[in-house]
């Protein structure tokens, strides 16, 4: 399948010529920003690893620690995520929003409900590798009830393939019997047909729903919950409707507040460079009535800004 990812693996890659290169730019006083920039920005995640490797072994030096030193701020935040592999990078932000005081839920909304299994078994082999823990263990201590329970669930990596035809309605009416129908919710149903069903068969499931109870599950799913409980089950329902579309969201509140949410905004251009940001451009685009591009044109500035412009692909 051809990536949908704005950053493809540069086609005459040489590691070791990049790994001078990026010497050079580090070279006596000042940095050469731009050249680190538009180099690291035009290369694959593996293709950087090898530049990592290659550093080390031309120049006897960590590539990562010398870049840090040489940057700072929100270009630097930017630059050593896009040298991390893409498992041991969701390892470390969701260690960094369990570790801190108090846990900072958006990051877990974000990116459970979003990973494929794939990439959720990875993650949680970088967490172990990397954090000395049990991804599980660490969100059960930070989190509780039917929030906690789908969490477990996601973590699992573990959905269901394909369409169960018979079990479409099924699902559909068991959702209406647990929400709209009933005084009180019993959220088991959502978590349970959220967490485990396969992306395809859901949005059937959101189709017959939508002839059931003559609304969008979604305005069920806020009627019905609260807290991070709603925002996770409503993440769940936006991923399986469409990826691109639910991060295109995602982009779009990290630059809408009073001042850029810009750890929200690294995390989604690094980590889905490579995936489908072609696609969040056009859902950008379609929702919003304006690039992604001129968004983030907008919000942000200097040499941090030349590198988002870059990760997004283009303005259109």
């Amino acid at each position: 399948m051809e990536s949908r990812g704005s950053v493809k693996p540069f086609v005459h890659f040489n590691a070791k010529q990049d790994a001078d290169l990026l010497k050079k730019a580090m070279k006596g006083i000042g940095t050469d920003e731009d050249t680190i920039l538009m180099l690291l920005t035009s290369r694959s995640n593996d293709q950087r690893q090898e530049i990592k490797a290659a550093y080390k072994k031309s120049h006897g030096k960590d590539l990562v620690k010398e870049l840090k030193s040489e940057l700072g701020g929100k270009l630097e935040d930017l630059i050593v995520a896009l040298m991390t592999p893409p498992a041991s990078y969701d390892a470390n932000e969701l260690h960094k929003a369990l570790k801190g005081a108090g846990t900072d839920d958006k990051v877990l909304i974000e990116i459970l409900p979003s990973r494929t299994s794939e990439e959720i078994n990875a993650i949680v082999k970088a967490y172990k590798k990397d954090h000395s823990g049990k991804l599980e263990k660490d969100i059960m201590g930070d989190t509780s009830g039917h929030y906690q329970q789908l969490l477990v669930i996601l973590l699992q990596g573990d959905r269901e393939e394909g369409v169960d035809e018979g079990q479409v309605e099924r699902d559909a009416k068991d959702l209406f019997a647990a929400g709209e129908e009933k005084f009180g919710t019993d959220e088991d149903k959502f978590v349970n047909i959220l967490g485990t069903r396969s992306f395809e068969h859901l949005r059937k499931v959101f189709d017959v729903y939508r002839t059931i109870a003559g609304c969008e599950i979604e305005e069920s799913i806020k009627d019905e919950c609260t807290g991070n409980l709603e925002n996770l089950l409503l993440a769940a329902v936006k991923c399986a409707r469409s990826i691109p579309g639910y991060f295109a969201e995602c982009l779009r509140e990290s630059m809408r507040r009073a001042g850029t949410d810009d750890e929200t905004l690294i995390r989604i251009m690094v980590s889905r460079s490579e995936v489908d940001m072609l696609d969040i451009r056009a859902y950008f685009k379609k929702n919003y009535g304006c690039s992604l591009y001129s968004s983030i044109q907008e919000d942000t500035d200097g040499d941090y800004q030349k590198a988002l412009l870059y990760l997004s692909g283009g303005n259109d």
